[in-house]
């Protein structure tokens, strides 16, 4: 018998969320390249720092990319912050400024958050009503 590897099981993962589920798991991600980063940044590690800045980079890119800002009124505000996100984990890889790390990480909490109650709700939502799905704005 073959067990399934921690990559198929991501992949079933993510094959298998919802919208708002996959924009959480996106927002953890970032949470933990930022964490990982402020972690090589403390002890030097710069080369680790810069991987895991770009990463998350690369996250909040695909979040930008993935924002409908005409689904909702809050859409240009929160394209807004991902665009200061950017330009402040550009500024804390070419200045090794843990600092503006830990403030990036700082905005995107409570923003995660928010996010997983929204999924948990849809979820809640979907379910009492027979299964339909719910359009998620990401």
């Amino acid at each position: 018998m073959t067990y399934p590897s921690g990559n198929d099981f991501l992949r079933e993962s993510v094959l298998s969320a919802s919208p708002a589920q996959l924009v959480t798991m996106l927002y953890d991600r970032l949470l933990l390249d930022l964490a990982r980063a402020e972690d090589a940044q403390l002890s030097g590690s710069w080369a680790a720092a810069s991987a895991n800045l770009l990463h998350a980079q690369d996250v909040v890119a695909e979040l930008s990319s993935s924002l409908d800002v005409t689904a909702w009124k809050g859409g240009p505000d929160l394209l807004a912050i991902y665009a200061y996100l950017t330009k402040q984990l550009i500024a804390a890889n070419v200045g090794h400024d843990v600092a503006l790390t830990r403030e990036c990480a700082s905005l995107l909490g409570p923003l995660r958050w928010a996010w997983l109650a929204a999924a948990q709700n849809l979820t809640s939502a979907t379910e009492a009503t027979g299964g339909q799905s719910i359009a998620v704005v990401a």
